[in-house]
């Protein structure tokens, strides 16, 4: 074995010693609560597709129907000429929707974060983040060239002494709406109130709020009140409440037409297919219109943590979709979602350093699709594999 190959090897082993060794699962049906993952059939509590729209027909129609159309691909990025009408559309829809005046569509979501963090500070500035924040605005942060500093979590003391510290000439602070980990909610007002204190920019990536939460679903910052001008710059993600693709930061015209300028990771790749943003527009319609969708996930959530606190596991304090059981080391976390593997569930394990060092869990995700009957399964596995978190 060469040296190359060698060294990959010694890395890869580590993992597999540590337990962090991450393998694909080959999923071999469309997104839903019944999954067929690696040939055989599972009652799947792992999905981010919050309300259940990515195998809804109106919308996989429509993304039919476009891509005949419109063709496979976008043919090149949206300033030579990828920005289809349906990009259009889409993007005064979505800003619309989150009571915007403009909204840009990314690729991804950790394509947006990049591009507007970098936009927007660099060198001079400062960047302050929670230290839960996801990878891709942390990344952002780091490669942005501004002052980068972490606050403990959801902790406005913390956060204030670090903005005392900037000695900057611009403060950004980005947080998540909801942590995609723990599943709990940033304090946006509190943080809302200290950016304007401080002259400081508030950025929110709304990745697992956009859709569930807010009475018309249009995310954390609908939840807690606020506008344009408290929440400047607001991301969020096409791929998981929407059931498609993408993702887009939503602001006022001037913010849209600097990240058009500066934005690197939107001027510099392929616009995602014009196919998926008409199914989008679709999916967008359909979580504004049918607000059973959001009652009938909140109320599994009720009936879910019910089950599960009565059960005596380490169920973390989330209002959301996401329901982290924690259970401690990586093996033992492991072991719990094989047992309920063996049950028919699937749910995945979740290690460092996704979330710290001795914190590994399952990260049970509930959608709108799910029945109140398989979520009441899934508390009868939880309860019959109990010993495996014991032992």
């Amino acid at each position: 074995m060469n040296p190359f190959d060698q060294h990959l090897q010694a890395v890869l082993d580590e993992r597999r010693s540590l337990h962090r060794y991450r393998s694909r699962p080959h999923i071999g049906s469309a997104q839903g609560p019944e999954l067929e993952v690696d040939g055989c059939r599972y009652t799947a509590f792992c999905s981010n597709d919050y309300l259940g729209l990515a195998a809804h027909p109106d919308v996989a129609a429509t993304l039919a129907q476009a891509a005949g159309d419109w063709g496979a691909g976008s043919g090149a990025s949206h300033l030579v000429c990828g920005h289809s009408a349906e990009h259009h559309a889409l993007e005064q829809e979505l800003a619309a929707f989150c009571g915007r005046e403009r909204a840009l569509v990314f690729s991804t979501g950790f394509m947006a974060n990049l591009g507007a963090v970098t936009a927007l500070v660099g060198r001079g500035d400062a960047i302050i983040q929670d230290k839960l924040n996801h990878a891709s605005l942390l990344d952002a942060g780091r490669l942005s060239g501004a002052r980068f500093s972490r606050f403990l979590h959801n902790d406005l003391a913390s956060l204030r002494t670090r903005l005392a510290a900037a000695q900057a000439r611009r403060a950004l602070i980005a947080v998540d709406g909801v942590f995609s980990m723990d599943g709990d909610l940033a304090p946006l007002a509190e943080l809302a109130d200290m950016a304007a204190e401080h002259g400081a920019w508030l950025m929110v990536d709304d990745a697992h709020g956009l859709g569930c939460l807010g009475a018309g679903g249009r995310g954390s910052v609908e939840h807690f009140g606020l506008s344009q001008a408290q929440v400047p710059v607001l991301m969020g993600t096409l791929g998981k409440a929407m059931g498609t693709f993408g993702a887009f930061v939503a602001g006022s015209e001037r913010l849209i037409e600097a990240l058009i300028q500066l934005a690197r990771s939107y001027i510099y790749t392929t616009a995602l297919p014009p196919a998926v943003a008409a199914a989008t527009r679709v999916s967008l319609r359909l979580a504004g219109e049918q607000g059973w969708r959001r009652d009938h996930l909140r109320a599994l959530i009720e009936q879910f943590r019910l089950g599960v606190e009565s059960l005596g596991y380490a169920l973390m304090p989330s209002q959301t979709a996401i329901q982290p059981i924690v259970v401690g080391s990586d093996a033992a976390a492991l072991s719990l979602s094989q047992a309920l593997k063996d049950e028919g569930f699937w749910v995945s394990a979740i290690r460092p350093p996704t979330v710290p060092e001795g914190r590994a869990r399952l990260r049970v995700t509930l959608t709108a699709a799910h029945s109140r009957a398989q979520v009441e399964g899934l508390l009868a596995a939880l309860e019959r594999v109990k010993a495996v978190v014991a032992s």
